[in-house]
């Protein structure tokens, strides 16, 4: 347990735990039972793999007995009836769906937020995804050890560990875990950058370190970045270094509800575009259905 790289809690918790039982969330499951942690975990069945998700969903329920943690399990179909406006990207929409269900089981068992299994190489893939969609000083920075999304709070106390670490951990106390063949595909992206990285440890190292770097000024651009109002002039927007104006505008529209996930660098340029040519459309919709007008120079929510 000593050798495995855990970041210590924020707060004593009871936490929600993600556990989809794969390797990295069922090692995070064993690492918080030996240190005692009290956890609730959750897990959403996807309904895909043809009933290969189902038997996760069994896998992680008879885990969780043997260890006797709480468990919420929940199939995708149930929890989609409950929520509007989902993506039609099928990992954005799952993503979203965990989201929701993550806030639900906070919120009905009085959770302090959720921890979730994200590792050192998740980290490295991440900043490279993010890179390739040319994500801005904010979307390169990679995942946050601690983080809020959604007024949900997201703790990754495995960012410092590797995947393979992680495994020789379970290997170690002879637990077994669930494979998702969908993980390691090349028909996604996720699966081909994994590939890529898989032999080539210098250049995860080389990414890790730009994400900090990156998170780092970002929280700086951040800091310095004036907040808009409900309502604001156009030239207030326009007159902005490109960096500000960016963060400014992306803030501002996730704040007006436009999901953080799908506020794009493309997407962001369309609002500051609103704000600094005269010739934009006056009226642009934006994702989660927000709908931005300017008239008379002022820029609002429609």
């Amino acid at each position: 347990m000593a050798d495995v790289p855990f970041t210590p809690l924020p707060i004593d918790g009871p936490w929600a735990i993600g556990v989809s039982g794969g390797a990295d969330s069922v090692a995070l499951l064993r690492l918080t039972s030996a240190r005692g942690v009290a956890v609730h975990a959750v897990h959403l069945d996807h309904e895909t793999r043809d009933g290969g998700s189902t038997a996760d969903a069994a896998f992680v329920t008879d885990l969780c007995a043997e260890l006797r943690v709480p468990l919420t399990v929940v199939k995708r179909s149930e929890l989609e009836g409950e929520c509007a406006a989902l993506p039609d990207n099928a990992s954005a929409r799952f993503r979203r769906l965990r989201h929701e269900l993550f806030r639900q089981a906070c919120g009905r068992h009085g959770l302090a937020g959720v921890l979730l299994a994200h590792h050192a190489d998740d980290q490295a893939e991440t900043v490279l995804h993010r890179l390739l969609r040319s994500g801005g000083i904010a979307g390169v920075g990679g995942m946050r050890t601690d983080a809020r999304v959604g007024g949900l709070r997201i703790v990754r106390p495995l960012l410092g560990a590797r995947a393979e670490e992680l495994r020789n951990y379970l290997r170690g106390l002879g637990q077994a875990w669930r494979e998702d063949s969908t993980n390691a595909s090349a028909e996604y992206l996720r699966g081909r950058l994994r590939h890529a990285l898989a032999d080539r440890p210098a250049l995860v190292a080389r990414l890790i370190e730009l994400g900090d770097a990156m998170r780092e000024l970002g929280d700086r651009v951040r800091d310095a970045t004036p907040v808009l109002g409900e309502s604001f002039g156009a030239a207030e927007l326009a007159a902005l270094p490109d960096v500000l104006a960016d963060e400014a505008a992306r803030r501002w529209l996730v704040t007006r509800g436009a999901p953080a996930d799908d506020v794009s660098p493309a997407v962001v340029a369309r609002l500051v575009a609103m704000a600094r040519d005269a010739a934009a459309p006056r009226r642009r919709h934006f994702p989660g259905r927000v709908l931005v007008v300017r008239k008379k120079g002022v820029i609002s929510r429609g």
